[in-house]
């Protein structure tokens, strides 16, 4: 492990409790009636396993991929305890290769430790790792959380705004872009008013 992030988040992975909480993401467990005769799942940069594993237990075959093996040790535990299985792989995303339409849906929750260009590859990586009609589930912060200051990135330019979403995504089938405040609490990670967006598209072709 080269990368000094990639160095960083393990370290952060590898202190005693689950730092985002061991519950799903609330904007994730939302759309649970969208998984309906959905069969297999990625979840990118999915640390400790809270989402992945939830995933698992709405019945999805689930591929749960991060920079971390503190992380992934961490979320394997997690799936036992939780009576599930997932299938854990380490990846780097500065490097990992995208696999082609092999999800029904890919759920990426707070990876805004990816700059722009990054983050266009991810992006492009996500939509393409989705089988025709597969569903994307991203929730991330807006430029407005760094006023909170209650999680997310310090770099403005990581931060996700509507504008950005839908270039991003213009090939996709938008069924929901939404923007607003909320309480989070997720851990000591994500803790109090946030200011997020969701985003719920779906591949056409």
């Amino acid at each position: 492990m080269d990368d000094p992030g990639l160095r960083r988040w393990d370290e952060r992975y590898a202190q005693e409790g689950y730092l985002f909480g061991e519950q799903p993401n609330a904007f994730l467990a939302r759309h649970k009636h969208r998984l309906e005769s959905r069969v297999r799942a990625l979840a990118v940069a999915d640390g400790e396993g809270r989402n992945g594993v939830w995933l698992a237990e709405q019945g999805l075959d689930v591929v749960s991929i991060d920079g971390s093996p503190a992380a992934q040790d961490k979320a394997r535990r997690l799936a036992e305890r939780r009576g599930v299985e997932i299938t854990c792989k380490l990846a780097d995303l500065t490097s990992w290769t995208w696999p082609d339409q092999a999800f029904d849906v890919v759920a990426g929750i707070f990876i805004q430790f990816a700059g722009p260009d990054l983050r266009s590859r991810m992006f492009r990586g996500m939509q393409q790792a989705l089988r025709p009609g597969g569903l994307l589930l991203l929730q991330g912060y807006r430029p407005e959380q760094l006023a909170y200051g209650t999680g997310g990135p310090s770099a403005v330019e990581n931060l996700y705004t509507e504008g950005m979403l839908r270039e991003a995504f213009a090939n996709m089938q938008i069924l929901e872009l939404t923007a607003y405040d909320a309480l989070l609490s997720e851990g000591s990670g994500h803790a109090g008013m946030s200011a997020l967006i969701d985003l719920v598209a779906r591949r056409t072709g």
